[in-house]
């Protein structure tokens, strides 16, 4: 019969006819060269024979990429000992990466080899290939350049300066590698003035005298607009440290000369030591911490864990109260103040206070943490808007306008980041309290900041209707002339002066010489902190116009103040 054979007729007959090895041998070296010459790249077949690795056979490509090396490719230490344990090992492929000359100018390849299975020889035997990578690894070194480059300054970048050091750290002990942050001191000021390329010469000039500290292994680079990185070996930390600090220093401290300029630049400088368990970006960190401290302090900072771990807190605390904040899970609490000569409650002051996972924080914990982040800003409003609010449900409660005024503290950074009268015209409007209501107490830091701002949001504070009150005088810097010139209706004396005042002279002579100043200029007084009768009675002696402290009640939830002036309201009538 004609036609194609049937499936079943072709397995009777390879079940009838056994399939010579040596034959499909020989069909399979014919087919050798054809196949090896339709490789795009350089192959070749490599095997295991009597004296070691031999080249059964190869392509064209192979063969110039052999003879271009001056031959015996195979031969190559490095190559061939890669290939013979493939080769007497069991696994199916090996990749490697082999260079073919030096590591600067020599040409680069991806080897693959395969291992051969189904064909008979007397050893193993495996498929050879090659890939040049050279102009994509060349094209890599680049880009990875450029990458890891300042263009300025030509010196490594943030990215080339980790790079760079965790190779370093990889092969130290603890103690052995020191990392130095370098922030140039007024140097926007001097961009400002004198122009970015002037500024652009002067980074280029910094970074010439830098150099010129650097030992052998050190490493220098620009890691920020007008910040350096430096790490330095050490034998001995922390002198060794802060004696570089010191070079840095001194080969800043000459002016430089550009564009007709004699310009004169500082710098602060932040260290850190490898504990050997660290990374490069936690090193790198480190440094950056304690420059922090530096620019605060002047000079130079070395890491001190301690004080990370206390940053690291406050980061906490800043997590946890912005979401406290947004979950609206603060209270405020309502201390009374006295009208001393009458004993009468003129008023209560409102005191943000924050419970997390049942624990009480400190103001004087969360509220340095807020004004840090900026987080002051939303738990000012929320405190005005709140404190305005139970002053009008006091009101509701009573049946009338209560004859007490609502004290709420301001801090600095509202007063120059927010709009304060606005806030409180709002909170006046919203909740149907009037203005002249609500006292905003704002410190004398406010004041320092800066007096011009602060003058013009007091006037627009009392053109509102509200009073305004310095708390904590006596703690800050501020100048007497102020008070004389700005719309200040009370000074708030600080409880530190108050405090055990009595068995204090130069505490009752501090109190005395405040009350005598307010009384010139007309202003109304409150003493904090007053704990005793006695400490009552003699502040209201010496001329002291209200006081609040534990003496008369402790700061109390909303419910408990109103009950507060209820009792106190009822025993004076």
């Amino acid at each position: 019969m004609g036609g194609s054979a049937t499936v079943k007729q072709v397995r009777e007959r390879r079940g009838a006819v056994a399939p010579d090895p040596l034959v499909l041998t020989r069909q399979a070296e014919q087919l050798r060269r054809p196949f090896l010459e339709a490789l795009p790249l350089p192959g070749a077949i490599v095997g295991v024979g009597e004296h070691g690795l031999e080249l059964v056979e190869g392509n064209s490509e192979f063969e110039r990429l052999d003879a271009a090396g001056g031959g015996g490719l195979l031969d190559r230490c490095d190559f061939r000992d890669k290939l013979h344990q493939f080769l007497l090992g069991a696994d199916t492929t090996v990749d490697f990466e082999w260079v073919d000359g030096d590591l600067i100018s020599g040409r680069q390849y991806s080897v693959r080899a395969a291992r051969l299975l189904h064909i008979q020889t007397s050893g193993p035997r495996c498929l050879l290939s090659l890939l040049d990578r050279t102009g994509e690894r060349a094209t890599e070194k680049s880009l990875k350049l450029e990458m890891f480059s300042d263009s300025l300054t030509g010196l490594p970048n943030r990215a080339g300066f980790g790079d760079q050091l965790e190779s370093v750290l990889e092969q130290a002990k603890a103690g052995e590698i020191a990392v130095l942050a370098v922030d140039l001191t007024r140097f926007s000021r001097i961009n400002e003035s004198i122009g970015d390329v002037v500024g652009d010469e002067l980074l280029i000039t910094v970074a010439r005298r830098l150099l010129s500290t650097m030992r052998a292994g050190d490493a220098l680079a620009r890691t920020g607009g007008n910040e350096f990185g430096v790490f330095v070996g050490i034998k001995d930390a922390p002198e060794e440290v802060l004696a570089v600090a010191e070079r840095i220093n001194a080969v800043l401290a000459a002016p430089c000369r550009l564009s007709e300029l004699e310009i004169r630049i500082g710098c602060a400088i932040g260290c850190a030591v490898h504990d050997g368990d660290c990374s490069a970006d936690e090193l790198i960190r480190r440094a950056q911490f304690a420059l922090k401290r530096a620019k605060a302090n002047g000079g130079t900072e070395l890491y001190q864990p301690r004080a990370f771990d206390l940053a690291r807190q406050q980061f906490t605390i800043e997590t946890c109260l912005r979401r406290a904040i947004e979950a609206e899970r603060l209270t405020l609490a309502y201390q009374p103040v006295i009208e001393l000569q009458t004993g009468e409650i003129s008023g209560f002051e409102a005191l943000a206070r924050w419970r997390e996972d049942g624990v009480d924080i400190a103001p004087s914990t969360f509220i340095p943490v807020a004004e840090e982040s900026g987080l002051i800003l939303p738990l000012g409003r929320w405190a005005l808007d709140e404190a305005t609010r139970t002053l009008r449900a006091w009101d509701r409660r009573a049946g009338m306008t209560l004859p007490v005024r609502m004290a709420v503290n301001v801090s600095a950074i509202q007063v120059t980041r927010d709009d304060v009268p606005a806030m409180l015209e709002e909170a006046a409007r919203v909740h149907n309290v009037a203005p002249e209501r609500l006292v905003l107490e704002l410190t004398e830091s406010a004041i320092v900041a800066d007096p011009d701002r602060a003058a013009k949001a007091m006037e627009a504070i009392r053109s509102v209707g509200a009073t305004i009150a310095l708390d904590d005088f006596g703690t800050g810097y501020s100048n007497l002339a102020y008070l004389q010139r700005l719309p200040i209706d009370a000074l708030k004396i600080d409880q530190s002066f108050v405090t055990g005042m009595l068995g204090d002279r130069d505490k009752v002579a501090i109190v005395r010489a405040v009350l005598s100043l307010a009384e010139a200029l007309g202003l109304r007084t409150t003493a904090e902190g007053v704990e005793t009768l006695e400490l009552s009675q003699t502040l209201a002696a010496l001329g002291c116009t209200r006081a609040q402290g534990y003496f008369y009640a402790a700061p109390l939830d909303a419910e408990a103040a109103y009950a507060y002036w209820s009792r106190s309201n009822s025993a004076a009538t």
